[in-house]
């Protein structure tokens, strides 16, 4: 059953706190937006769009007072592989808008708890993967590479892309962050500005150095909002009957709702008043918002934690904030455009490989390797198979090796065995756990086999709310047979056994 949440609504009551906020989260989007959508293999124009979108429409549907929705880098590898699979982006787009529909179904299913039942294993294996997968793919645009450039690489690229990462790194430094400028004022966001003034600056020295065409941000220039609005992509309804949209489409809304449910969550216990999102208001705001996202020429979107613990750390309290930062996004895209196209794909690509190490860190590695094998494994085998399969396939392998690692474990753990020899002939007391199923069957009957003439044994389920028939066969056969052995049977609580016809 979930919470109601009372205090989504939309309210003016913080307006000096959530302009501000909302601010803080426009200068924080707005160069992942861009750079989401390259990493993407997208335009750039429509990681601006998902962002408005996300800002404006789900901020307005969603439950939730503080989550950002937007483009978002676990979608990357989805995004890029499904564009080049379909061939156009315009089909690309019908399954955003599928996917939407799927989400919106999913919430009035009430299918909110889903995010609660995949390990936290795969899923930090999944963020991992991608974050992996950002740093390979945008390695060669910060470098400046081109295809089909016989010189694979470009001076000033580098060097823009080493400022970029350097600024970020320290930016977020906790020595700095003490001080205003830096809390408040993005390191992405100077990292941009510093390497399109670096840019700028070589042109006039030595024009032939400087980065240009399709090494910089290429987004449409609006003459009007008119213009701007013509600028829109429609997807392509003819291709409703391929087969592999609606594989995508499926695909999409599985990773967005999970991601979404993720961001959330942790939205929620980063809220210091405390609010709760119900969850199935949220996929049916994420739905609605990839609908029109993928309608008008969109990525397709989710919550984002990147861009929600921005607005928590900026003081945003109310959904305003996530509004007035898609506002802020709706007025560079129709406004901003020529300024916006001097900025350097290596200073976006740099962006993408701080938020690739962030999700991939070693340290990540280190701590999942502490918490044992049941936890490193599922996770190391996700990042595997994601990396040689993809991000679906990836995370049903990792579910997979979780699983038998839960089965394991309770295959372990559903009876615990006491041997007492301080008593005359030795006494054998087993405990049964709360639940004892069927995947106990061929362990405790072999346990029950081993046990030496003589002994006196306690089978105890007082602690047992569930009992599987299989079991309670097991242990009913085994004393009627005990006396063979010379073995007492003590059970205590253990409902009879009344088998099946012809037994």
């Amino acid at each position: 059953m979930q919470t109601k949440n009372n205090h989504s609504s939309l309210t003016f009551k913080y307006l000096k706190e959530d302009l501000p906020a909302g601010l803080v989260v426009f200068l924080v989007a707005l160069p992942l937006c861009l750079g989401i959508a390259l990493a993407s293999g997208a335009p750039l124009f429509s990681g601006i769009i998902t962002g408005i979108v996300g800002g404006i429409i789900v901020a307005l549907a969603s439950g939730s007072s503080l989550s950002v929705s937007g483009p978002a880098a676990g979608l990357t590898v989805i995004v890029l592989n499904g564009i080049t699979e379909l061939g156009n982006y315009n089909v690309f787009l019908l399954a955003v808008v599928i996917a939407g529909i799927f989400q919106i179904i999913l919430g009035y299913l009430k299918a909110g708890i889903i995010g609660y039942y995949f390990p936290s294993s795969v899923i930090k294996g999944m963020l991992a993967a991608i974050g992996i997968i950002l740093i390979l793919k945008q390695a060669p645009v910060a470098i400046g590479y081109v295809k089909n450039n016989p010189i694979p690489y470009h001076l000033l690229s580098i060097i823009i892309a080493v400022i970029s990462i350097a600024i970020i790194v320290l930016w977020d430094t906790p020595a700095l962050k003490k001080y205003i400028v830096f809390k408040w004022v993005p390191g992405a966001l100077v990292a941009v500005i510093v390497g399109t003034l670096i840019n700028e600056t070589i042109y006039m020295y030595d024009p032939a150095l400087q980065l240009t065409g399709n090494q910089l941000v290429q987004l449409p220039v609006s003459a009007s909002i008119g213009d701007f609005f013509n600028q829109f992509t429609l997807p392509d309804f003819t291709a409703i009957t391929d087969p592999k949209v609606f594989i995508l489409a499926i695909t999409i809304a599985i990773i967005a709702s999970l991601e979404s449910l993720l961001s959330t969550e942790a939205a929620d216990k980063l809220d210091p008043q405390k609010r709760v999102t119900p969850t199935n208001r949220e996929l049916k705001a994420q739905g609605i918002g990839n609908v029109i996202a993928g309608l008008i020429g969109g990525l397709p979107l989710t919550a984002v934690i990147v861009r929600t613990s921005a607005n928590v750390n900026a003081g945003g309290k109310t959904k305003l904030s996530a509004i007035f930062h898609g506002i802020l996004l709706l007025i560079s895209a129709i406004a901003l455009g020529s300024i916006l196209n001097k900025i350097p794909l290596a200073c976006l690509a740099a962006v993408l490989l701080v938020v690739g190490y962030k999700l991939a860190k070693i340290s990540l590695f280190k701590r999942m390797y502490q918490l044992g094998w049941e936890q490193f494994l599922p996770f190391i085998i996700t990042i595997l198979a994601i990396q040689f399969s993809d991000l679906l396939k990836g995370i049903a392998i990792g579910m997979l090796v979780a699983i038998f690692y839960i089965l394991r474990t309770n295959y372990r753990r559903d009876y615990i065995i006491h041997h007492d020899k301080k008593t005359e002939g030795g006494s054998i007391s087993i405990h049964l756990t709360e639940h004892v199923t069927f995947l106990n069957k061929g362990s405790l009957a072999k346990k029950l086999s081993e046990i030496e003439n003589n002994q006196h044994v306690i089978i105890d389920a007082t602690n047992a709310h569930y009992i599987d028939l299989d079991i309670l066969e097991i242990i009913h056969d085994f004393a009627a047979t005990a006396t063979n052995k010379n073995i007492t049977v003590a059970l205590i609580s253990v409902p009879a056994f009344k088998g099946i016809a012809g037994h």
